[in-house]
């Protein structure tokens, strides 16, 4: 490869010194022997660090995104304290006077009374008066004789 640059360099110099020579070019010569290969040149230096680019340009800005999903509906609060009691109101007026009530109903009949007790057992009457006294009876037959 480094043959190939050589060459490729020698061909470049001959091209430069035809263009900077004045006239036309004459005949053509006859076709010269081939020369040798030439030893392979020394390896060049290295180049040196290039400079550092400039920095880009920012990029454009990206799309906006989707509208995330809505979330899950919160837990349910708590029940609230009591409120404090109200003040008392007002005294009413006083009101009007009610009519009269109707007449009460006519009351149950009461309980019979108890029984009196047993009277005292009376007097023993009189004794009454003796009977007549009744007939003497018939006298019997005589029995047998003895």
């Amino acid at each position: 490869m480094q043959g190939s640059n050589l060459i490729v360099a020698s061909l470049m110099m001959l091209a430069l010194s035809a263009c900077s020579s004045p006239g036309p070019a004459g005949p053509p010569g006859a076709t010269g022997n081939t020369g040798n290969t030439g030893n392979p040149g020394n390896p060049g230096n290295t180049g040196a660090t290039g400079y550092t680019g400039a920095m880009g340009n920012t990029g454009n800005t990206g799309n906006t995104g989707n509208t995330g999903n809505t979330g899950n509906t919160g837990n349910t609060g708590n029940t609230g304290n009591t409120g404090n009691t109200g003040n008392t109101g007002a005294t009413g007026d006083t009101g009007a006077m009610g009519n009269t009530g109707n007449t009460g109903a006519t009351g149950d009949t009461g309980a019979t009374g108890n029984t009196g007790a047993t009277g005292n057992t009376g007097n023993t009457g009189n004794t009454g008066n003796t009977g007549n006294t009744g007939n003497t009876g018939n006298t019997g037959a005589a029995g047998p004789a003895n």
